[in-house]
């Protein structure tokens, strides 16, 4: 079985630059339509139960916005 990991994303920090999204191994990042108090399109997670934990968003983030956690 696949290692499975969780992403917690602060929303509010996020500026949208879209590195964590290239880095996804498995596409599952993709910018929100909604937009954080900043103005910015925020990264959310499509099918979550697919994340592997791989942390490769979390290492590309330049704002360490994203938090991963495996199982």
């Amino acid at each position: 079985m696949a290692r499975q990991g969780h992403l917690t994303i602060n929303e509010a920090r996020c500026k949208g630059c879209e590195l964590c999204v290239s880095a996804c191994p498995l596409h599952l990042l993709s910018l929100s339509s909604t937009l954080n108090a900043k103005g910015y399109h925020t990264v959310t997670i499509s099918e979550p139960e697919k994340c592997t934990g791989c942390a490769s968003c979390a290492t590309m983030c330049p704002d360490i916005v994203i938090k991963v956690e495996r199982d």
